[in-house]
């Protein structure tokens, strides 16, 4: 095949990324829309690149250096790109380049301006948009700057920003290559972007447009602020009119200049309201074009709009299908479940299937659709009140959408139809029984599940687990255990209302439910203590954990002294828990019984910071705590006018939060003990496809659904294409923040916490475990990643049951996500941590090793230093 060097912006399409790099691919694009002018030109492709890669072998050596460095290692990246940069910029362009470069130029006369833009192929792709990563020259005149030029975009790729970007997103340097559009230059009165969605908050309906005088450089280099107007439905609903001082204009010799703009002209608009609403009418049709809002760069010349550039925009976070025209709002299970990472298409579809309620996946995350239960008034006030104690800005974001009247349709309740969802149950007596019951019955149904899986392989087990996962949903349903779960709650919000009503005491509760028996998270937490007691002794045995890198270290222990008794404590604590992970509701996670190193590190952190004999100490302390807060509360009660009653009633409830509260985790760890069940009859699959060459490798399984899953067993074919769009898809899901509220229109709404009882300055959140705690703040997003002290405080963004055997070497808690009775909190009120959750941007915000002070009582936190 003869290498093109040269194409014609009308010859390419969207398709040739790897031609003509993303920028000229989508220049391509836009010139076949019908009624969109994109001004002429040309793209140099990849080819002339490779070329001229091929030309400097001296390259080699300095990129294999770059690919070996940390992307944190600013110098010598500085260092490097500039050397690689000089040798591209040193090459003479081939002979053959330069004359296809020139008859493209003679095409359009000699005279004419350019601009030269530099076009890679790892650029405005869906999932990863590295604007403004390489470089652009504006008003290039004749055929020996605009060669010049090119040569100069050519080595952009090697900007200092944009190695430092590729290493950030895993992208092999090798791999991106470099094209060139050169286009014929447009001089324009006005010039701006437009955004075919509004960035901040996602809305698809909403348009704005930036615009400037002169050309578009002013605005993108933040030299002026522009003129910003909001268009919905074809008209102007916002604007607000800049005082644009300067522009950028092109000078008649090449290149460009700043200018002053006289002042009766600085504050009259750029655009009128007719060509704003023109503007984005020419935005919809390119979004139609290309099936996603745009971030366009557009210019007006001689009356007509002329586009210059379009990008996906890849911060807007997708919206879930819902196959029709009407309005949804979106509730997101991540912040229900703890667990706001993007999850793997398998991870997705069998919490789907073994969930309780519908749900929808998008950007990698699920969400619930309560729309249905906003629209009647009775069902309504339950969600709201439920979900109001969950995490209060979930309340507040839906409480938002509501208010607006008209996107949640009002329906006429339905009449009497039993109580609404998460309203009063049937009560239950206060027998510990009950409790030792429901784990017996779900305790025998995973036996079950055990044994009747070992035979089953091939097409016939996913018939059997389609089943299992009825029976998953069954013990799930069991209206006895929804009960205890109600029984625990509701005694805990009585208590804190009642006794706040009386005695003035604020989440009394919280000292009433430490040490709480039975609950199976907490437990884990005190058991790796009693594993560090079985460690502590044997110096030796420390010493090499200190140094563990990899999973075969159990094997490895028992050749020590004292190794045997520390690998069967770590076993049997694997043997409890093993199941159990960070982000533990996506399937395909790795457990601790698949990566036990993870808890080295939180094993040797108990051995440094605690005396033998903790756990048993920690949950006896905690025990007397509350013993004697109980003794407190009834005398104090007693005292009161119709003080026996008064007394009764709360020691009644006070029983009832201890016997049924520590159950409320109890669910949790069935199903994830379930999960690991099926997740090893899954792998043991997926390595018998890949034994037959179906697969690559075995962990590919998690980019496909459960269903497709199950079509790959049957026909022992796979897409492979399909999984490498997953695998594509999957990183740039993980760059995304999920929204607590998202409605159909792509908005994302996240609540406020509406208090002004909070000093100036401080993190407001949620209170769930009370007392005040003062210490260094850890900001650990990584488990394994974590060091710990005594006295500090652990910020994170979230935690689920994994990070509790944590929980028993730190002060306090503060997490980005959470609410009353999430994991999180039930597990710091019973190990007596002030801990506040809820907290918007708690990771960013508090910076590693600050002291910090947390109000776990009044739900704020102070940053002292």
């Amino acid at each position: 095949m003869s290498e093109q060097y040269v194409l014609d912006l009308q010859e390419v399409d969207a398709a040739q990324v790897a031609v003509v790099g993303g920028k000229g691919a989508h220049l391509g694009g836009l010139s076949g829309i019908e009624g969109i002018r994109v001004p002429g030109g040309f793209c140099v492709t990849t080819d002339a690149f490779r070329r001229i890669m091929a030309e400097a072998p001296s390259i080699g050596d300095p990129l294999d250096q770059l690919a070996r460095l940390n992307p944190d290692d600013r110098e010598e990246i500085r260092t490097l790109s500039a050397q690689i940069r000089r040798a591209i910029e040193g090459i003479a362009i081939p002979g053959e380049i330069e004359a296809a470069i020139t008859r493209a130029l003679a095409r359009f006369g000699e005279q004419v301006a350019y601009a030269v833009r530099s076009s890679a192929t790892a650029e405005d792709l869906p999932t990863a948009s590295f604007a403004g990563q390489q470089d652009t020259y504006l008003n290039v005149m004749g055929p020996t700057a605009v060669l010049q030029h090119v040569s100069r975009c050519w080595a952009s790729l090697f900007t200092e920003r944009a190695v430092t970007y590729r290493q950030r997103n895993g992208i092999d340097h090798r791999t991106v290559h470099m094209a060139v559009v050169v286009q014929q230059m447009v001089f324009p009165q006005a010039a701006g972007i437009l955004f075919t969605a509004d960035p901040v908050t996602g809305n698809r309906k909403v348009a704005t447009v930036d615009a400037g005088f002169g050309l578009g450089e002013a605005l993108v280099s933040g030299l002026v602020n522009p003129d910003v107007f909001t268009v919905r439905d074809g008209e102007v609903v916002a604007k607000t009119i800049a005082a644009k001082q300067r522009a950028v204009e092109a000078l008649s010799a090449g290149g460009t200049r700043e200018v002053a703009i006289d002042s009766q002209r600085q504050e009259q608009p750029a655009l009128t309201d007719a060509q704003v609403v023109r503007l984005v009418q020419l935005g919809r049709r390119i979004e139609a074009h290309f099936g996603r809002p745009q971030d366009i760069e557009w210019c007006l010349a001689d009356g007509g709009f002329q586009i210059v550039q379009s990008r996906p925009i890849t911060t807007l976070f997708p919206i879930p299908e819902s196959g029709d025209q009407e309005n949804h709002l979106y509730v997101s299970v991540g912040h229900q479940q703890m667990m706001t990472d993007a999850m793997k298409p398998l991870g997705l579809s069998v919490w789907q299937l073994t969930a309780m309620a519908p749900m929808h996946e998008a950007g990698g995350r699920l969400f619930v659709d309560v729309t249905q239960r906003l629209a009647s008034p009775a069902s309504r006030a339950a969600l709201l009140d439920l979900m109001g104690r969950g995490d209060p800005l979930v309340r507040d974001a839906l409480e938002t959408v509501l208010d607006r009247d008209d996107f949640v349709p009002s329906l006429p309740d339905a009449g009497p139809g039993g109580p609404p969802t998460g309203g009063a149950s049937a009560p239950i007596e206060t027998d510990p029984a009950i409790v030792t019951r429901l784990i017996e019955r779900s305790q025998t149904s995973i036996d079950a599940l055990k044994r009747e899986i070992r035979t089953k392989t091939g097409p016939a087990l996913f018939d059997f687990l389609l089943e299992a996962f009825e029976e998953h949903k069954r013990v799930l349903r069991d209206p006895l255990s929804m009960q205890v779960i109600m029984a625990g709650m509701e005694a805990t919000w009585w208590l804190n209302d009642k006794l706040g009503e009386w005695l003035g005491e604020k989440n009394a509760a919280d000292t009433l439910t430490l040490s709480a028996p039975g609950n199976v998270t907490s437990e884990m937490g005190l058991a790796l203590l009693d594993v560090a007691d079985v460690i502590r002794p044997r110096a030796e045995v420390v010493a090499f954990l200190e140094g563990v890198e990899d999973e075969g270290f159990l094997e490895e222990l028992a050749k020590l002294a004292g190794g045997t008794e520390a690998r069967d404590a770590i076993e049997a604590y694997l043997d409890r828990y093993g199941m159990r992970c960070v982000g533990e509701i996506d399937i395909t996670r790795p457990r601790w019984r698949e990566r036990p190193a993870t808890l080295v590190p939180v094993i040797l952190d108990n051995v440094r910071n605690f005396e033998p004999g903790a756990a048993e100490r920690r949950f006896e302390q905690g025990r007397q705590k509350a013993l004697k807060k109980e003794q407190d509360v009834l005398s104090r009660l007693r005292a009161l006018p119709d003080g026996d009653r008064r007394a009764d009633e709360a020691k009644r409830m006070i029983d009832r939060v201890r016997t049924f509260i520590g159950y409320r985790e109890y669910p949790k760890y069935g199903i994830i003990s379930r999960y690991f069940v099926y997740k090893q009859a899954l792998l043991a699959e997926a390595e018998r496809l890949v034994e037959a060459d179906v697969l690559a490798e075995i962990e590919d399984v998690f980019y496909l659904t459960f269903q497709e899953f199950h079509d790959v067993v049957r026909s022992k074919q796979v897409d492979d294409r399909r999984i490498q769009q997953r695998k594509d898809a999957f990183r740039s899901y993980q760059a995304l923040t999920p929204p607590r509220v998202l409605t159909s229109d792509g908005e994302a709404v996240t609540g406020a916490y509406r208090r002004d009882d909070v000093p100036a300055g401080a993190l407001v959140g949620l209170p769930v475990s009370a007392g005040t705690v003062e210490g260094r703040a850890r900001v650990i997003l990584d488990m394994a990643q974590a060091e710990l002290e005594a006295g500090d405080i652990l910020v994170t963004s979230y935690t689920d049951p994994s990070w509790s055997p944590l929980f028993v070497g730190i002060a306090g808690l503060v997490t980005e996500v959470g609410g009353l009775m999430t994991h999180g909190a039930v597990i710091a009120r019973e190990y007596g941590l002030p801990a506040v959750v809820g907290v918007e941007q708690a990771t960013r915000l508090i910076k590693d090793g600050q002291r910090i002070r947390v109000h776990g009582s009044d739900g704020y936190i102070e940053i002292l230093a």
